[in-house]
């Protein structure tokens, strides 16, 4: 390499040599940011994965707790039920233990999708009368896939409404007496 260097030096003059030189040290400065960039993003990124890792740690061992818990207060109570209802419980926590991803994965989407409706029934339902002639809002339908951007776009929609109900027109403003002042 530095025979094709020096080889490569001789048959140039000197101004295009340098010049060329300068050119490869720019760039090989260039190559150097930019991984430079990359290596900071990179560490960027693996702090970001640390720290939920040791959240998602955390979680996992307050979850933990919680089963073991759950499991000495089960413990504690079961000699107090009948025969029967002993058995029922029994299975019940077996069942429980046995839980597969899928059935996880269910549970959350029901329990995403009951909390979804809650949120937009609260919302559809006006805590004070409309004025005559006044429509309440539209509501736009939700999917699993877009649950979250219809109750964002809902919640900006009820706040805007409020707004316009309240009579927002920056001319005149209510006291609380509900007389006029300026």
């Amino acid at each position: 390499m530095q025979e094709a260097a020096a080889l490569w030096r001789s048959t140039l003059s000197p101004p295009v040599c340098g010049f060329l030189t300068v050119f490869w040290l720019f760039s090989l400065k260039l190559e150097c940011d930019k991984l430079a960039s990359e290596k900071s993003e990179m560490q960027r990124h693996y702090v970001m994965y640390y720290e939920m890792s040791y959240g998602l740690n955390i979680e996992m061992h307050k979850q933990a707790e919680i089963v073991k818990r759950l499991n000495g207060i089960c413990a504690q109570v079961l000699p107090y039920l009948s025969q029967e209802h002993q058995q029922q419980v029994l299975g019940a926590i077996e069942r429980a233990k046995q839980v597969t991803a899928p059935e996880l994965n269910s549970i959350i989407r029901q329990q995403l999708q009951a909390h979804q409706l809650s949120q937009l029934q609260a919302l559809a339902l006006p805590l004070t009368p409309l004025p005559v002639g006044l429509q309440p809002p539209s509501l736009p339908a939700v999917s699993a896939g877009t649950g979250l951007l219809s109750l964002s776009a809902l919640g900006s929609q009820a706040h805007l409404s409020k707004e316009d109900k309240n009579g927002h027109d920056g001319d005149a403003h209510q006291d609380d007496d509900g007389e006029k002042s300026d």
